[in-house]
């Protein structure tokens, strides 16, 4: 029997801010924005992936509490770049072992959470693959901060 991972709950203070970073931020596809009653759902996808993240008002656990979710790319170089010509604030590429894909760079969310991407089975044996570290920069680029409430394009 295939077990499959096809969503992770990414706490976050302000929803309609999270929808702003992960759609125009990272480029992740917005499945759906749903209400129902009191809550708020939003669910999206990155792309070519098959595990979606949900953001949620009220959040189910603390604003900024998931970590140590990596995102795992083809071309980490080629990733940081895009994020940084989106406004993501992406720290320096540092390459541990490129044998085993160990090449990482750092980014959050403004809740300073670490949100997931994967990349199609079969992709850890490519050269230049890359894993990014959600949570190794402070900088909180264009977004902000949940200390910092200026938010999208503040």
């Amino acid at each position: 029997m295939d077990w499959t991972l096809e969503v992770v709950v990414v706490p976050v203070g302000d929803v309609d801010r999270a929808i702003a970073f992960y759609r125009d931020g990272l480029g992740f596809n917005l499945d759906h924005d749903t209400r129902a009653g009191d809550q708020r759902f939003a669910q999206l996808t990155p792309p070519g992936s098959r595990c979606s993240i949900v953001l949620s008002d009220p959040p189910p656990m603390p604003p900024g509490s998931l970590k140590g979710v990596q995102l795992v790319v083809a071309d980490a170089h080629r990733a940081r770049e895009q994020l940084l010509e989106r406004g993501v604030a992406a720290g320096d590429i540092d390459v541990i072992d490129e044998r085993d894909g160990g090449t990482l760079f750092g980014f959050t969310d403004p809740d300073r959470n670490s949100p997931p991407r994967e990349v199609p089975p079969g992709s850890y044996n490519r050269s230049r693959r890359g894993r990014t570290e959600l949570n190794k920069t402070d900088d909180p680029g264009r977004w902000g901060t949940s200390q910092d409430r200026r938010g999208y394009g503040g």
